[in-house]
């Protein structure tokens, strides 16, 4: 009886560490952990339902893809009223590229949940976009379109969707404001420190000090995209300077 009883409270253990990760990456509590538990089941594992359905991650995927799509589009069309088909469909894929979903289900560390038979290593990069749009799925099966529009927009467009850089006309707020600050001489510096907090995932805060004085702060989950965005908040400040200069 000991035995059974030590196996059944590792399980209790396992799904409540599993509950408390999920809900720090959310940011609200999950209502049906066993939706998140198959967004994170490989088809190694030749896992099936009672029915006979094979349990595995690819289905949520697929639902992922399609509210991610779906939430993304309304974004561009109600924040973009001049763009036609071609042009919304053209910023669409930028936003969802596979590189850029494979960065967030990195940055987010969505590996680390995975249940499988294959040893990690051998996954192909892809793994990380999929596992993400997987967590979208799992978020709109459990929850609803509400939650899964506000997870969308905090992981994704809030942080990361800025029309003008998905269009190319500006690369870089940092490189804009460098050259900025080089050519009127101004000093500048970009300090660099860890602000993880109570975030699950590691973050990094930045200060942005030009001629010796702060003129914004940035935090996100990379060095580059804290200093981008520290960067971009400084632009929007400085903008009149910037352009008249």
């Amino acid at each position: 009886m000991s035995v059974i009883r030590n196996i059944l409270n590792s399980r209790s253990s396992k799904d409540g560490n599993f509950f408390i990760a999920i809900q720090k990456i959310l940011g609200f509590k999950p209502k049906n952990i066993s939706h998140y538990k198959k967004a994170f089941t490989h088809r190694s594992l030749n896992q099936k339902d009672q029915e006979g359905n094979a349990v595995n991650f690819e289905r949520m995927e697929f639902l992922g893809d399609a509210m991610l799509s779906a939430v993304i589009a309304a974004y561009l069309f109600k924040t973009v009223p001049g763009g036609n088909e071609g042009y919304l469909t053209k910023m669409r894929s930028k936003i969802v590229s596979r590189k850029h979903l494979n960065e967030l289900g990195k940055d987010l560390n969505l590996i680390d949940f995975v249940q499988t038979n294959i040893p990690k290593e051998q996954f192909g990069a892809n793994i990380h976009g999929n596992l993400f749009e997987a967590l979208i799925g799992a978020i709109y099966w459990d929850k609803g379109y509400k939650y899964c529009k506000k997870f969308i927009y905090d992981r994704v467009i809030n942080p990361y969707v800025d029309i003008e850089q998905l269009e190319g006309k500006v690369i870089s707020y940092k490189s804009l404001l460098i050259e900025w600050c080089q050519k009127t001489k101004k000093t500048f510096n970009y300090e660099v420190y860890d602000d993880t907090g109570n975030d699950e995932v590691k973050h990094f805060a930045v200060k942005l000090r030009i001629d010796e004085r702060v003129v914004a702060k940035a935090r996100a989950t990379s060095k580059k995209k804290a200093e981008e965005k520290a960067s971009k908040r400084a632009y929007y400040a400085l903008q009149n300077k910037i352009e008249t200069d």
